[in-house]
């Protein structure tokens, strides 16, 4: 391990404490009710925001702030190739600030306080400053995302997504699996689920990772045959496109199990941090889905019961 990585992997070592846990995210999905949840919350790490009275939109949100801002303080200790890494593993928060902006000129969505990236913002200050659809499409194609082929609100999300993901494959190779899996899921509920076919700068990128034959199935027998090895994982075993929605929770286990793997390793450096960043996230996220069962009433949902 060089001398720069030491500071970063002892680090994301110690924000791994940041992290509630499966065994008390089912005590949050088993209370009473969402107001209940949302009091356990508060004296968590994901307790900024965890307010009497709180929505469930907005304790969830509550819960990806804390997430992004546990990765900012994570990517502020590392050397250049570990933040740029933290950067792509993150985007998903600039794609939700663009939805969120393009709601807002569309006149479709509340607007709302965007996610404070600071250095982990890719275009967004630029994203920010349009003030039409065609505006942002037009600064999309001229930053790093690329064009999304239209300036609807379905062609700026899946083009995002997909560029997210072509892009993380190709700079993070220890993500690789996570970012194919990823998209071959994004891509089966986009035309099997919604019935909408990829833009076509969209469906070109995702052949990068899926393969030609494969975004060009005309089933989802056919499209999870002609998958490649690296993105077939995440939909193995699903007996067809109706059953995607299990698929989720499946690739966040996988993401947690592979975090802890990578944390395990024996040679520290940008793969520990990584591993650090995969398991954040998927705890977040079943935070997020104890929150909701907890809406429902108190009960755990699946993102609790998935096997560690």
């Amino acid at each position: 391990m060089g001398a720069g990585w030491v500071a970063g992997v002892t680090r994301a070592r110690a924000m791994l404490s940041r992290a509630l846990g499966r065994a008390e995210a089912k005590e949050v999905a088993s209370a009473p009710g969402l107001d209940a949840a949302v009091r356990h919350l508060s004296a968590s790490p994901y307790g900024r925001g965890m307010l009497p009275g709180t929505s469930l939109d907005d304790a969830q949100r509550a819960v990806t702030a804390a997430l992004l801002w546990h990765l900012r303080v994570l990517a502020g200790w590392q050397p250049l190739s570990g933040a740029s890494a933290i950067r792509l593993l993150a985007s998903g928060f600039e794609i939700a600030n663009a939805e969120d902006h393009l709601r807002t000129l569309t006149g479709t969505g509340r607007a709302r306080a965007p996610y404070r990236l600071g250095a982990l913002a890719m275009a967004w200050p630029r994203l920010a400053r349009t003030g039409s659809p065609r505006q942002l499409r037009a600064a999309l194609a001229a930053s790093g995302w690329g064009d999304p082929g239209a300036a609807t609100p379905a062609a700026v999300a899946v083009g995002m997504r997909v560029s997210a993901a072509v892009r993380t494959a190709t700079a993070v190779p220890e993500a690789a699996r996570w970012a194919a899996g990823r998209l071959a899921l994004l891509v089966g509920r986009h035309v099997f689920v919604a019935r909408r076919p990829l833009p076509r700068v969209s469906a070109e990128r995702a052949e990068r990772l899926l393969g030609a034959k494969a975004v060009a199935a005309a089933s989802f027998a056919d499209y999870r045959r002609e998958l490649p090895p690296a993105a077939r994982w995440a939909v193995a075993g699903l007996a067809g496109e109706a059953d995607l929605w299990r698929a989720e929770g499946w690739w966040w286990d996988r993401l947690d199990e592979d975090g802890r793997a990578l944390l395990r390793g024996s040679r520290p450096g940008r793969a520990t941090v990584l591993g650090a960043v995969a398991v954040l996230s998927a705890d977040a996220w079943r935070v997020r889905g104890a929150l909701e069962g907890a809406a429902r009433g108190g009960g755990c949902v699946e993102a609790c019961d998935a096997p560690a």
